[in-house]
């Protein structure tokens, strides 16, 4: 396991897109003791960055964010940044360096973070993601059809994953595969298989045509059909998956220093207390409840067998 580097409470990062605060003054005058203003001292001097693993293009992100680095900032009364992350890889890499100190993971991003990092909680998660899923998807060229049963009709066709560390968009495809088949993707399929980067490639290119078939979150299919951005007549979901773990809100333990013992639960409310469609819309989720590492000890398996995890 990795030791964690620790990076300077002082250190600015040229690419923050943005910084939100929210100062509180004390109504009452009373003098705080030195232990308080040196704590109060160290969270002004050093913002809270968090990020998230890129689902769609940094531009877009960087967007759709902003409003929850506004309500976090309001909330816990700290000045806060998003950092967009270029690809899952980076967004990990930051996380165990110390660059950020929150992170909306999937599955197995977020066990990755928190095998390198001693002491980092999985804290919080979208009411729907005790029971994720994802799509596999079909151009209607291939006059494939929705199915109770694994589709073994893509066997030859063209076939893509999203990132290759995605938990929606490969890992736990690749698990059902094996599951199904018998086989890894690579021997099993004629041809071999691609990888988009994002789930929202993933869907536009079955769409297009360049790839035959695929597979990605459920979450992003139906938000893109419900916008009209993807046609569910041209790209033609085939199967679900049975049911798994995936998305959470990772806190590093650094968190503690920065602002003071017990910000990790003030941050977890934080979270869990969100009620804005709006806000929760910026994740695709109904709801925010409560996480813990243990919740992801199946990914963690699954990670293992395909040697995805150390």
């Amino acid at each position: 396991m990795k030791k964690r580097q620790f990076l300077a409470a002082a250190m600015a990062l040229p690419f923050a897109i943005f910084t939100t605060s929210c100062e509180k003054k004390d109504a009452s005058g009373t003098e705080t003791d030195g232990a308080t203003a040196a704590s109060a001292e160290g969270a002004a001097a050093q913002p809270l960055r968090f990020s998230a693993i890129p689902d769609m293009n940094t531009t877009e992100q960087t967007v759709k964010f902003k409003k929850l680095a506004d309500y976090l900032a309001d909330t816990l009364g700290v000045k806060t940044e998003f950092i967009p992350a270029a690809d899952y890889d980076a967004s990990v890499s930051k996380f165990v360096n110390g660059e950020i100190h929150l992170a909306w993971f999937g599955g197995l991003t977020g066990v990755q973070a928190r095998a390198e990092v001693d002491g980092a909680q999985a804290i919080a998660q979208g009411t729907e993601d005790p029971e994720y899923f994802s799509y596999f998807i079909a151009n209607v060229d291939t006059g494939l059809e929705p199915s109770d049963d694994f589709p073994a009709g893509i066997k030859d066709l063209k076939f893509t994953f999203g990132s290759q560390k995605s938990t929606s968009g490969r890992l736990m495809p690749e698990f059902f595969i094996r599951k199904e088949t018998g086989s890894g993707p690579d021997d099993w399929f004629s041809q071999p298989v691609g990888y988009s980067g994002a789930h929202d490639k993933t869907a536009k290119l079955v769409e297009a045509g360049t790839w035959q078939a695929g597979v990605l979150s459920y979450t992003t299919y139906d938000k893109m059909v419900a916008e009209g951005n993807l046609d569910p007549a041209i790209c033609k979901i085939i199967w679900k998956t049975p049911n798994y773990a995936d998305y959470n809100w990772t806190a590093h333990p650094d968190l503690e220093t920065i602002f003071g013992e017990g910000f990790i639960t003030k941050l977890q409310k934080a979270l869990i207390d969100i009620d804005d469609p709006e806000l929760l819309q910026t994740l695709q989720r109904s709801g925010m409840v409560e996480a813990k590492n243990s919740d992801f000890e199946g990914i963690a398996d699954v990670a293992t067998a395909l040697g995805l995890l150390n």
